[in-house]
């Protein structure tokens, strides 16, 4: 299966899941997955939905079994009746100008704080930011050149105090090359690290939002929203394939919910 994965190009956070979910429905079963089939599958299932996981990490056993049947034993039928639960609609979280400086400000390392402050200044997702390379900015047109979802390459805006902060970054601290943002042995930042590192700058911070890294980049494009960027500029800045995937920071803009009409105004008196 781990070669299978390698084959397909999935991410290193997504192989260890994968694996540590084949690994877990297999111990339920205390048998090999290859001596078993849709009924031991179907009882896995259902073994999961009594424990009452949430949509996403349900999501994410139904996709390891998928995955192991489907590519690694051959054996499609076994998981064909497989399903997808949905996530209940919720907006992004998005914060405040004040709150993204008081996490970077309580962030442990250089790195981390400047890794996170590309993160909101380009609207960058963890992963993105994490392998992002010194060839991957290009200062003289005012890009960075990202590598995002499915290997579809796109540009993200380099503006100057960003550039400025990125400079001074590399000047003072010398991280290793090709890579912009490393730890102490000179490895690019690791991403489910750098959640932990997000998650304990979260809870230091007291901030009551259900906040992730991915609200960085909720915030970078609300504030886009906001100052007048129309929603196809902001498509592309994030990589959206979709723009439905975009339109949903209508929904966040409060400048703009703030200058709507005020109905009561419209009332006879």
């Amino acid at each position: 299966m781990a070669w299978d994965m390698a084959f397909a190009e999935k991410s290193d956070r997504t192989q260890k899941i994968y694996l540590a979910d084949a690994k877990a429905f297999a111990a339920f079963h205390q048998r090999s997955p290859e001596e078993m089939g849709q009924p031991e599958v179907r009882a896995w299932v259902e073994h999961l939905l009594e424990q009452k996981k949430s949509p996403s990490r349900l999501r994410q056993h139904l996709s390891a079994l998928v995955f192991l049947y489907r590519k690694t034993l051959g054996v499609p039928q076994a998981v064909s009746f497989v399903s997808w639960p949905d996530d209940p609609e919720r907006l992004p979280v998005v914060l405040t100008p004040e709150e993204v400086g008081r996490l970077l400000k309580a962030m442990p390392t250089p790195a981390y704080r400047m890794m996170f402050c590309t993160m909101f200044a380009a609207g960058l997702r963890i992963r993105e930011a994490c392998q992002l390379r010194l060839e991957d900015l290009d200062s003289d047109r005012g890009v960075i050149r990202v590598m995002g979802k499915g290997k579809v390459e796109r540009q993200a805006a380099l503006h100057p105090p960003l550039l400025a902060s990125l400079r001074a970054y590399w000047r003072e601290y010398r991280p290793v090359p090709p890579w912009v943002f490393t730890g102490r042995v000179g490895l690019p930042l690791d991403t489910d690290q750098a959640r932990r590192v997000f998650k304990a700058a979260v809870k230091e911070t007291e901030l009551a939002k259900r906040t992730t890294p991915h609200s960085l980049r909720h915030t970078y494009a609300t504030l886009l929203l906001e100052q007048g960027t129309d929603l196809r500029g902001i498509q592309a800045l994030l990589g959206h394939a979709s723009i439905i995937s975009t339109e949903r920071y209508t929904h966040l803009a409060t400048g703009l919910i703030r200058s709507s009409v005020d109905p009561m105004t419209l009332l006879p008196s």
